[in-house]
C-alpha cells in the first residue's frame, strides 16, 4: 500500500544515532527528502552519507542544538530553502540523565525542560506555518513509556515528558482544522545508548552487572526482548503516512507490551 510519503519533506531531530537515525532512514526508504540534525557533527555526517548512499535520497544534514530556538529556526529555514517545504517534523532529543529526585539538581531540571519539552515547542512554532500553507502536515514527538508509566530512576523523564503529551493534545486540537496531525510515540525498553546509560545507573545502585540489568529489562517485557530502533521508526513513518489520516492527539506506545495499564 502506498504510504503517500514519496517526495514529502521530513525533518528528524537528533538523528545521528539510535531511534532518530532509524527514523531518518525509514523516511528515506519511503522516498522522502530528509533533513537531519544533531549536536554531533561527525556522527551526523556519517549517518547522512550512509542514508544517501543506501537509498539514493536527498538528505540535508546540519549540526543543531535543539535547545536553541534561533538554531532551530535557522535549520527549518535551511530545510525550506533546500526542499521547498516541511511536511513532517519528528521532534526528538536525548533523554535526561537517570537520577532519583534528590539526586537531580535544579540545573538538571532546567536542562530536561529545555531539551525534552521546549525543543518540541521550538520546532512546532517554526514548522506549523509552512504546514498551514499546504493544509497538510504531521508533527510527531518522540518521548518514552514514561508518559504512561513512570520508570524508577527516571524522575526527570517521568515529569517532563508528560508535558509533551499535553502539548501534543493541544496542538492536535488547535491545528486539526488545518490538516495537521500531531501525535506522540513512546518507546519502551529499546536497544539504544540511552538504555545502556540507565542500565549503568541501576548496575551501580544494585551491584548487578550491566548485562544482568539489561536482561532484567527484557524479562519485564511480554515479548521477552528489547525493542529495535527500526521498530519504533516504522510506527513513526506510519503516523506520518496517509494510512494514519484519521489519527491525531494520540500517544502510541511501542513497548512490546511493557506498559501494565489498561
Amino acid at each position: 500500500m502506498d504510504s503517500g510519503l514519496k517526495n514529502r519533506v521530513a525533518i528528524v531531530a537528533a538523528s545521528s544515532q539510535g531511534i532518530g537515525r532509524a527514523t531518518a532512514e525509514a523516511f528515506a526508504a519511503e522516498g522522502c527528502k530528509v533533513a537531519m540534525c544533531s549536536r554531533n557533527a561527525e556522527r551526523l555526517r556519517e549517518a547522512a552519507e550512509q542514508i544517501r548512499g543506501q537509498h539514493n535520497a536527498e538528505v540535508l544534514a546540519a549540526p543543531v542544538d535543539v535547545t536553541d530556538p534561533a538554531a532551530v529556526r535557522t535549520f527549518v529555514d535551511q530545510t525550506v530553502a533546500a526542499f521547498g517545504s516541511v511536511d513532517v517534523c519528528v521532534t526528538n532529543a536525548g533523554g535526561p540523565p537517570a537520577k532519583g529526585f534528590l539526586a537531580a539538581s535544579l540545573e538538571d531540571w532546567r536542562s530536561a525542560i529545555d531539551a525534552n519539552f521546549l525543543s518540541a515547542v521550538y520546532f512546532a512554532r517554526e514548522v506549523i506555518p509552512h504546514m498551514q500553507r499546504k493544509r497538510w502536515g504531521r508533527i510527531i514527538t518522540l518521548t518514552s513509556i514514561t508518559t504512561k508509566q513512570p520508570v524508577p530512576d527516571l524522575v526527570l523523564s517521568n515529569a517532563v515528558r508528560a508535558a509533551v503529551v499535553g502539548l501534543v493534545k493541544s496542538l492536535a486540537n488547535e491545528f486539526g482544522k488545518d490538516g495537521i496531525l500531531v501525535n506522540n510515540v513512546g518507546p519502551g525498553y529499546t536497544a539504544t545508548d540511552r538504555l545502556k546509560e540507565l542500565a549503568k545507573a541501576r548496575s551501580t545502585a544494585s551491584g548487578k552487572t550491566q548485562q544482568e540489568v539489561l536482561d532484567g529489562f527484557s524479562i519485564d517485557v511480554p515479548l521477552k526482548r528489547l525493542g529495535d530502533p527500526k521498530e519504533i521508526a516504522n510506527v513513526i513513518v506510519w503516523l506520518a503516512s496517509e494510512r494514519a489520516s484519521y489519527v491525531t492527539g494520540q500517544t502510541i506506545l511501542v513497548d512490546g507490551g511493557a506498559y501494565k495499564g489498561l
